[in-house]
């Protein structure tokens, strides 16, 4: 793989020296275009779309909402945001020191997407793609995009998409993400696999519409516990330790992963179809709907040797395991008239069974079960409205029947006024059971064992934002949420532990009073000639009458950069330097054996900078990157952490590219 992925790049850096000069007008163009020669073949292409030049906005991207954007080949300062191992701006996340190891939160939303708890693990699913990041494709041509970066040591992430069509009509993506990453310290090294496959067609006559697909993903995590002498061997800034490898960590045993396989299909059949004025323009539809879901998954956590780190075990080796199985059937119609509104009507039929392989009887008599299964019934409605500059966006999900009842509403209005700023209001309100792995989790380690399903009571969440976005006074929003139950890991209380063992004491609580968050974030950009300041703030504040929800009060991100044409417009440079910083905080611990963030409340991390100096340049569709991460670790001092005993990265050089080609 390693000589596969060096070979690729080298045919990239090749490909790229070979593109012709692109010829664009202005510093920064609206569009790019695609210089190409008519076919000979039209292949269902209607004629005015057979000209020299094809626009990029022909090569679509539809979102799991329907919301439809087009491919973006600028290069912009949101480009260098999202140009990581997510591909998405990590603002609200701070990762740890190996890329790809995990993220702790310096941000928090808590709005449910769904009705049904999750399997757990939450801290190794941030790469997982769930159904609602999907994307589809309608495209004129065949277009890949490749995206590669180097990574710390050994390894590479490069993430490939293709995606064609057969006809006008039927659009095909497939797509494969392939990541290591060795780290710098010893037994952290991170690997994932990552193929989807989609599929977007629309019947000739427009009636029948399906997006179906295929994913297939894995995780693996090598899990060293973190450093063991923090104080002697990294903070003190030691030459002796400054090679990571030399430095002590915990474990050289210890693996987690998580793989699934999930299989989905959305199709509708529109009944009754008018347009207007014999007009391509829909006037009234009525359709039926119908969408699948099957998908199994599991997060295993597996140690050669147990540890007391984490308490007594069973046996002398570990290896837990719990697995879940969904499969779920939505039903509905679908009702759109042009002066009445889009409104839609759905039944849904949710199975699932989350298990491990055997029941457990502890020491003190008290039984674990092995399995949580069943079956449970939702009824929904949503409804979506625009009228003019006004638009009114409504959802509800109601569980009906079984044992993981909960509701999920979302509604939204929003107005655009002057054709340039809009303001909106949004609602939520939910409640739910958490996550599995809270309600039931079996372990060889002793203390790992517990079942919540009969003490344990929905999460409920209200929240209310109000937001801003405008290009001359910035993009400002604040969200206000209040929780009951809430739900979350920390060290047993009523424990007694010797200082520095909590992880053997690790149980799920709920917070039997409420707890509230505000949060208020505002991003602007300043402009003067080619120089411009990128800024992004959000403050938070927590009440609560215990410290259960631990986040940072400040957190911001400021961006100095140049852009510029440059070789005759030839390309387009951008450079500049990134200073990202958060206040102090209790910030939360990470445990391997759950795949999971606790609450800690002994040790306040933080209040370090974050200097990045990055070069980017974009050349035809080819966006280059280069970033000196971290560049000032050597000389603030060795205080930045992640998590408790986690080290973020010293400073380090990476670069790599995104290249859009098209046929």
């Amino acid at each position: 793989m390693k000589y596969f992925l060096t070979a690729l790049f080298l045919l990239v850096a090749f490909g790229l020296m070979a593109q012709e000069t692109e010829q664009e007008s202005g510093l920064r163009p609206s569009a790019d275009s695609i210089a190409r020669t008519p076919r000979t073949k039209t292949r269902e292409l209607p004629l005015a779309a057979m000209i020299d030049t094809v626009s990029i906005r022909n090569y679509k991207l539809i979102s799991h909402q329907r919301d439809t954007t087009f491919l973006d080949t600028t290069l912009t300062i949101q480009k260098e945001y999202k140009y990581n191992y997510l591909r998405a701006d990590d603002f609200e996340l701070m990762p740890f020191g190996n890329i790809g190891q995990g993220y702790n939160k310096l941000g928090v939303d808590f709005e449910r997407s769904n009705l049904y708890p999750r399997l757990g693990a939450r801290a190794k699913h941030h790469r997982y793609r769930e159904i609602e990041e999907m994307q589809y494709y309608n495209v004129m041509t065949p277009m890949t995009d490749l995206m590669f970066k180097t990574t710390l040591e050994e390894g590479q992430l490069l993430d490939a998409l293709l995606t064609f069509n057969t006809s006008r009509r039927l659009n095909i993506s497939i797509g494969y993400t392939g990541f290591r990453s060795l780290g710098k310290y010893n037994s952290e090294q991170i690997q994932s696999g990552n193929f989807i496959s989609t599929v977007n067609y629309v019947s000739k006559n427009d009636r029948y519409l399906l997006r179906a697909h295929i994913a297939a993903q894995d995780i693996t995590s090598q899990e060293n516990g973190g450093l063991t002498e923090k104080e002697l061997q990294f903070e003190s800034g030691d030459d002796d330790f400054i090679d990571r490898p030399k430095v002590d960590v915990r474990f050289t045993d210890a693996d987690n992963k998580v793989l699934g396989k999930r299989y989905y299909v959305d199709q509708q059949y529109k009944l009754i179809r008018s347009r207007q004025d014999s007009s391509l323009v829909e006037k009234t539809s009525l359709a039926i709907t119908h969408s699948f879901n099957y998908e199994t998954k599991f997060y295993q956590y597996l140690q050669d040797a147990s540890d007391s780190y984490f308490g007594d075990a069973i046996l002398g080796s570990i290896n837990d395991k719990a697995s879940l199985k969904v499969f779920n059937n939505d039903f509905g119609a679908a009702f759109y008239n042009k002066t009445l509104g889009a409104l839609k009507g759905v039944v849904s039929v949710y199975n699932y069974n989350y298990f491990f392989n055997s029941i457990l009887t502890t020491a003190d008599g008290e039984t674990v079960g092995n399995q949580l299964k069943g079956s449970e019934i939702a009824v929904g409605g949503d409804y979506r409205k625009q009228i003019g500059s006004f638009a009114v966006d409504g959802s509800l999900r109601y569980n009906v029947a079984g044992d993981l009842t909960g509701n999920v509403f979302n509604g939204s209005v929003s107005y655009v006024f002057n054709d340039k700023h809009r303001v909106k209001v949004a609602l939520h309100s939910s409640s739910g059971m958490p996550d599995f792995n809270f309600l039931l989790y079996q372990s060889d380690y002793l203390n790992y064992n517990w079942q919540n399903t009969t003490n344990f009571e929905k999460e409920r969440v209200n929240s209310m934002q109000v937001g801003l976005d405008s290009p001359l006074w910035g993009n400002l929003s604040m969200k206000f949420s209040a929780l009951d139950n809430y739900t979350y890991f920390s060290a047993d209380p009523n424990a007694v532990f010797e200082e520095g063992l909590e992880h053997a004491n690790i149980k799920p609580l709920q917070e039997a009073d409420g707890v509230t968050h505000l949060k208020i974030k505002y991003a602007k950009e300043f402009r003067l000639g080619k120089f411009a300041l990128n800024n992004t703030v959000m403050y938070q504040s927590v009440s609560q009458d215990q410290s259960v929800l631990n986040v940072p009060q400040l957190v911001t991100r400021n961006t100095l950069y140049f852009s510029s044409d440059v070789f005759k417009k030839a390309m387009y440079l951008q450079t500049g330097v990134t200073l990202k910083y958060f206040t102090s905080y209790t910030m939360d611990a990470y445990n391997p054996v759950l795949g999971e963030f606790f609450v800690q409340n002994n040790e306040e991390l933080g209040g370090f900078p974050l200097l990045d100096f990055f070069i980017n340049a974009k050349v035809k569709q080819t966006r280059i990157y280069l970033k000196a991460e971290h560049f000032n670790s050597s000389f603030t001092g060795f205080n930045y952490y992640t998590a408790p005993n986690y080290p973020f990265r010293d400073f380090v050089v990476r670069f790599g590219l995104v290249w859009n080609f098209f046929s």
